[in-house]
């Protein structure tokens, strides 16, 4: 009997270890317990037409705004990121859009020299300025297609490429310049590219396209990474063994923002002389994260998840079910608090419900309008707010 108390207490003092250290942490993140605040929601109009705009990517000399979208009841059926890979229910229909806020005008663009029978699932996407033309953007996107040859999606998952079209601004048309396939662009999630339109860097999301050991990586296995790939040179990695990568963002100076989604962390990166990065600095923050970008400012915006286990759990099997949003902003901290080691300044700038924006995987900030774009992965409208 005594044997069997202390196996029981051994047992009990093991479970008690794995959850302070593991579970407690991503239960906390993903805020299980946290009440949900209205910051920032007053003042918002809503845009309903665009629904299921996944990124997000603001062209600040007009003021257009660039989405890549879908349809919500598509997204629960095909999202490789979140293990969705139901290829009879996906749309591979998906477009990219303009949203003029001066105008209110919204232009689906048309696809021109794109012969894939596959059509094109987007997930990350980056709109870049031509270094020859201004006028010319390149866009680069992350094209989620279905396996080759009627191969089972649950087993071997997504065949993921990226698409580099070229458009110009105003125009309702892209055109495709090629496509980017290599066994390095493993399970994709964003992007970032060069206004060469020849080279890019992207996240990988997991390790493993399928399989229960991808499951893991939610434990803390670092098996994600980011890419570098270059038309002419192919593909490599540029940093591996990292914990949770999603959404990528990248600075005038080359610096790069690499976004934990589980971990809830920003990790600054720099890039070397061979392409590869190196992680310089993480900043925490107390949520789940997704895609990032950078205002004219200079200053670093983020979409959090005040509570990530609705949106994984409810929203994105029911996308009329609201999930909180959030934006968070990363500035150099100028305060009393920088004489003390605090270096950043990590402001919530918006929380709601999900009455205003639901589920927002993607925060943009016109620092010229003072203006705030949200939407999301299956997200039912753009939500516009002033700030």
């Amino acid at each position: 009997m005594g044997r069997l108390v202390n196996f029981l207490i051994l047992v009990l003092a093991i479970a008690g270890g794995v959850y302070q250290l593991y579970l407690k942490p991503i239960l906390t993140k993903g805020g299980l317990w946290r009440d949900v605040e209205s910051i920032g929601n007053k003042d918002c109009t809503a845009v309903p037409e665009l629904k299921a705009c996944e990124k997000l990517v603001l062209h600040q000399p007009t003021g257009v705004l660039y989405l890549a979208c879908s349809t919500p009841l598509s997204r629960t059926a095909w999202t490789p990121a979140v293990g969705r890979l139901n290829v009879s229910g996906a749309s591979f229909n998906d477009y990219v859009a303009t949203y003029d806020h001066a105008s209110s005008r919204i232009t689906r663009l048309k696809v021109k020299n794109f012969e894939s029978q596959r059509g094109l699932s987007l997930h990350g996407m980056d709109v870049v300025p031509s270094s020859s033309n201004p006028s010319e953007l390149f866009v680069y996107l992350i094209n989620h297609r279905a396996p080759l040859n009627g191969q089972s999606a649950p087993r071997v998952g997504a065949d993921s490429a990226v698409e580099i079209f070229k458009t110009t601004i105003g125009s309702d048309t892209l055109t495709h310049i090629r496509t980017v396939e290599d066994p390095v662009i493993v399970c994709p999630n964003d992007i970032v590219g060069y206004p060469d339109g020849q080279s890019f860097y992207f996240t990988n999301d997991h390790g493993e396209k399928v399989g229960l050991m991808r499951e893991l990586d939610l434990l803390g296995r670092a098996t994600t990474s980011v890419g570098y790939c270059h038309v002419k040179d192919g593909c490599k990695f540029a940093i591996t063994k990292m914990h949770g990568n999603n959404g990528i963002a990248r600075a005038q100076n080359d610096t790069f923002y690499v976004m934990n989604s589980p971990g809830g962390a920003i990790n600054i990166l720099e890039r070397q002389a061979d392409n590869s990065l190196v992680v310089t600095e993480e900043i925490p923050t107390d949520r789940s994260l997704d895609n990032a970008a950078i205002d004219s400012d200079g200053v670093l915006w983020v979409a959090g998840f005040p509570n990530a286990f609705t949106l994984l759990f409810k929203h994105f099997s029911n996308p009329s079910i609201p999930a909180p949003s959030s934006a968070l902003r990363l500035t150099i901290n100028t305060g009393p608090a920088s004489f003390y080691g605090e270096k950043y300044k990590l402001d919530k700038v918006f929380e709601d419900d999900g009455k205003i924006a639901s589920a927002s995987t993607s925060v943009v900030h016109d620092a010229e309008r003072h203006l705030l774009f949200l939407h999301g992965l299956s997200a039912p409208q753009l939500s516009i707010c002033k700030i």
